[in-house]
Protein backbone atom coordinates (compact mmCIF):
# COMPACT_ATOMS: atom_id res chain seq x y z
CA UNK A 1 0.00 0.00 0.00
CA UNK A 2 1.16 3.56 -0.72
CA UNK A 3 0.21 6.96 -0.36
CA UNK A 4 -1.41 8.49 -3.35
CA UNK A 5 -1.45 12.56 -2.91
CA UNK A 6 -4.26 13.99 -5.90
CA UNK A 7 -6.04 17.30 -6.68
CA UNK A 8 -9.36 17.27 -7.75
CA UNK A 9 -11.29 20.55 -8.95
CA UNK A 10 -14.16 22.25 -9.82
CA UNK A 11 -14.27 24.78 -12.00
CA UNK A 12 -17.35 27.56 -12.34
CA UNK A 13 -18.88 29.58 -14.21
CA UNK A 14 -22.25 31.04 -14.96
CA UNK A 15 -23.68 28.93 -12.17
CA UNK A 16 -22.30 26.02 -14.09
CA UNK A 17 -19.53 23.68 -13.19
CA UNK A 18 -17.47 21.70 -15.14
CA UNK A 19 -17.73 18.48 -15.07
CA UNK A 20 -15.52 15.42 -16.78
CA UNK A 21 -17.80 12.01 -17.44
CA UNK A 22 -14.97 9.27 -17.64
CA UNK A 23 -15.89 6.95 -20.57
CA UNK A 24 -12.40 6.76 -22.29
CA UNK A 25 -9.78 4.61 -20.03
CA UNK A 26 -10.33 0.99 -20.71
CA UNK A 27 -9.28 0.43 -17.27
CA UNK A 28 -10.85 3.45 -15.26
CA UNK A 29 -12.03 2.59 -11.71
CA UNK A 30 -14.41 5.80 -12.56
CA UNK A 31 -15.72 4.23 -15.27
CA UNK A 32 -18.75 5.91 -16.23
CA UNK A 33 -18.33 8.11 -13.24
CA UNK A 34 -18.53 12.17 -13.28
CA UNK A 35 -15.55 13.90 -11.94
CA UNK A 36 -14.51 17.22 -11.25
CA UNK A 37 -11.01 17.41 -12.84
CA UNK A 38 -7.78 16.75 -11.42
CA UNK A 39 -5.20 13.93 -10.70
CA UNK A 40 -1.77 12.50 -9.37
CA UNK A 41 0.92 14.79 -8.45
CA UNK A 42 4.10 14.89 -10.10
CA UNK A 43 7.67 15.10 -8.77
CA UNK A 44 8.31 18.05 -6.45
CA UNK A 45 4.89 19.48 -7.16
CA UNK A 46 3.03 22.01 -4.54
CA UNK A 47 -0.79 20.66 -4.37
CA UNK A 48 -1.53 24.31 -6.34
CA UNK A 49 0.80 23.72 -9.12
CA UNK A 50 -0.64 19.91 -9.51
CA UNK A 51 -4.29 21.69 -9.68
CA UNK A 52 -3.16 24.49 -12.27
CA UNK A 53 -0.96 21.56 -14.35
CA UNK A 54 -3.98 18.73 -14.16
CA UNK A 55 -7.04 21.92 -15.56
CA UNK A 56 -4.32 22.71 -18.31
CA UNK A 57 -3.72 18.96 -19.65
CA UNK A 58 -7.60 17.53 -19.19
CA UNK A 59 -9.17 21.10 -20.06
CA UNK A 60 -7.06 23.88 -21.71
CA UNK A 61 -7.62 25.81 -19.40
CA UNK A 62 -5.32 28.03 -17.41
CA UNK A 63 -6.44 28.22 -13.74
CA UNK A 64 -5.88 32.11 -12.54
CA UNK A 65 -7.99 32.03 -9.40
CA UNK A 66 -8.55 28.76 -7.07
CA UNK A 67 -9.20 28.10 -3.56
CA UNK A 68 -8.04 25.56 -1.60
CA UNK A 69 -11.22 24.25 -0.38
CA UNK A 70 -10.24 20.65 1.30
CA UNK A 71 -7.94 17.51 2.02
CA UNK A 72 -9.96 14.14 1.88
CA UNK A 73 -8.06 10.59 2.23
CA UNK A 74 -9.62 7.89 0.88
CA UNK A 75 -8.28 4.82 2.55
CA UNK A 76 -7.63 1.88 0.07
CA UNK A 77 -9.55 3.30 -2.08
CA UNK A 78 -8.57 1.40 -5.00
CA UNK A 79 -7.98 -1.97 -3.21
CA UNK A 80 -4.06 -0.82 -2.92
CA UNK A 81 -3.35 2.27 -1.70
CA UNK A 82 -4.44 5.15 0.31
CA UNK A 83 -5.52 8.80 -2.12
CA UNK A 84 -5.36 11.90 -0.54
CA UNK A 85 -6.86 14.61 -2.61
CA UNK A 86 -6.70 18.27 -2.95
CA UNK A 87 -9.76 20.06 -3.15
CA UNK A 88 -10.18 23.11 -5.09
CA UNK A 89 -12.88 25.67 -6.35
CA UNK A 90 -11.49 27.47 -9.11
CA UNK A 91 -13.75 30.73 -10.27
CA UNK A 92 -11.24 32.18 -12.93
CA UNK A 93 -9.44 31.03 -15.80
CA UNK A 94 -8.28 32.18 -19.22
CA UNK A 95 -8.06 29.47 -22.72
CA UNK A 96 -10.35 27.57 -24.66
CA UNK A 97 -12.06 24.61 -23.44
CA UNK A 98 -10.82 21.41 -25.33
CA UNK A 99 -13.63 19.85 -27.18
CA UNK A 100 -12.80 16.37 -25.60
CA UNK A 101 -10.18 15.00 -22.94
CA UNK A 102 -8.35 11.76 -23.09
CA UNK A 103 -10.54 10.91 -19.81
CA UNK A 104 -13.92 11.51 -21.35
CA UNK A 105 -16.27 14.27 -22.15
CA UNK A 106 -16.27 17.78 -21.01
CA UNK A 107 -19.75 18.98 -19.98
CA UNK A 108 -20.68 22.45 -18.28
CA UNK A 109 -23.27 21.09 -15.69
CA UNK A 110 -25.73 23.71 -13.83
CA UNK A 111 -24.59 23.55 -10.19
CA UNK A 112 -28.35 22.75 -9.04
CA UNK A 113 -28.00 19.26 -11.16
CA UNK A 114 -24.27 18.51 -10.51
CA UNK A 115 -25.32 15.79 -7.65
CA UNK A 116 -28.36 14.58 -9.89
CA UNK A 117 -25.32 12.56 -12.32
CA UNK A 118 -23.21 9.86 -11.66
CA UNK A 119 -21.30 10.85 -8.98
CA UNK A 120 -19.43 8.78 -6.21
CA UNK A 121 -21.84 9.21 -3.18
CA UNK A 122 -18.91 10.82 -1.14
CA UNK A 123 -18.82 13.54 -3.71
CA UNK A 124 -22.62 14.55 -3.04
CA UNK A 125 -21.19 15.31 0.09
CA UNK A 126 -18.34 17.38 -0.47
CA UNK A 127 -19.19 18.94 -3.83
CA UNK A 128 -21.41 21.20 -1.97
CA UNK A 129 -19.03 21.74 0.74
CA UNK A 130 -16.46 23.11 -2.43
CA UNK A 131 -19.08 24.80 -3.90
CA UNK A 132 -19.94 26.94 -0.52
CA UNK A 133 -16.05 27.67 -0.14
CA UNK A 134 -16.11 25.63 3.20
CA UNK A 135 -12.47 24.76 4.86
CA UNK A 136 -12.50 21.03 5.50
CA UNK A 137 -10.21 18.05 6.22
CA UNK A 138 -12.44 14.57 6.14
CA UNK A 139 -11.53 10.80 6.10
CA UNK A 140 -13.77 9.20 3.11
CA UNK A 141 -14.10 5.14 3.61
CA UNK A 142 -15.27 3.13 0.75
CA UNK A 143 -15.21 -0.77 0.82
CA UNK A 144 -15.49 -2.22 -2.83
CA UNK A 145 -16.75 1.01 -4.65
CA UNK A 146 -19.56 1.52 -1.57
CA UNK A 147 -19.67 4.24 0.55
CA UNK A 148 -19.16 3.04 3.67
CA UNK A 149 -18.82 6.26 6.29
CA UNK A 150 -16.52 9.87 6.83
CA UNK A 151 -15.41 11.82 9.41
CA UNK A 152 -14.95 15.66 8.57
CA UNK A 153 -14.22 18.96 10.35
CA UNK A 154 -14.88 22.20 9.64
CA UNK A 155 -12.39 25.11 9.65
Amino acid sequence: MRFIPATLCYIEKDDKILMLHRVKKKKDMHKGKWNGVGGKFEFGESPKECAIREIYEETGLKATKLFLNGLIVFPNFDGENDWHAYLYHVTEFEGELFETSNEGNLKWIDKNEVLDLNIWEGDKLFIPWVLENKRFSAKFIYENKVFKSHEVEFF
